[in-house]
């Protein structure tokens, strides 16, 4: 039933279509410098970056919806994917799988922030972004590259790791960007988070160090 908490907890308010919006965009942008494309025409491009924002800030569920969006966006016929890149197509070439990893990889990068009632720390953040923002995609796009190139999986995994620089950059950036927001404007992600645990403990002995002497 529509007002049952489930159906609360799956419908997309006005902010959230917003920000479902705002995510798939930059996703967009980020294709606009182009790309180049290495062993079995699979394009380096800065569009996985976006990828990783998208899952850590929107969370599990709006990070998969943004880039279902973006790809139906792309289905469509939109030049949204880098080098102006767009049509049908392009889920038949050999970087569908990536494509398609995009959206396992935001839900996975989202579940990893946001698991826990506690603020991310950092090094949750940036497991999130090399489980979900790398390995998860790469567990997509490398066999079904493999597929259409028809090249040994273990020949096209080793080939992959031309990719990897430059998703660790990514990653560490992504990291980066999400810590910021967190410390400078956590209501980006949209959810109260309780205090870190060190923050928590510090917060206990100010509170301890402030009480009377007689009340202890």
């Amino acid at each position: 039933m529509a007002g049952t908490p489930a159906a609360r907890r799956w419908s997309l308010d006005a902010t959230d279509i917003a920000r479902v919006a705002v995510f798939a965009a930059i996703v967009a942008a980020l294709g606009l410098p182009g790309s180049f494309s290495v062993f079995g025409g699979v394009p380096i491009t800065a569009q996985t970056f976006g990828v990783m924002l998208a899952g850590a800030v929107l969370g599990p569920r709006l990070g998969v919806v943004s880039m279902t969006v973006f790809l139906v966006l792309v289905a469509a016929g939109l030049p949204l994917l880098a080098g102006g890149r767009g049509g049908i197509g392009a889920f038949v070439g050999p970087s569908a799988g990536y494509m398609v990893g995009w959206i396992a990889g935001a839900f996975v990068i989202g579940l990893i922030v946001h698991s826990a009632a506690r603020k991310p720390a950092l090094w949750r953040i940036a497991l999130a972004m090399i489980v979900g923002g790398i390995l998860v995609i790469y567990a997509f796009g490398i066999p079904v590259q493999s597929l259409i190139t028809r090249l040994p999986i273990g020949e096209t995994a080793l080939a992959s790791l031309v990719f990897l620089p430059g998703d660790l950059l990514k990653a560490v950036l992504a990291t980066v960007v999400v810590t910021t927001l967190l410390r400078a404007y956590p209501r980006a992600l949209r959810r109260t988070w309780l205090p870190s645990a060190p923050a928590a403990a510090s917060r206990a002995e100010q509170e301890e160090t402030a009480r009377p002497a007689a009340a202890r």
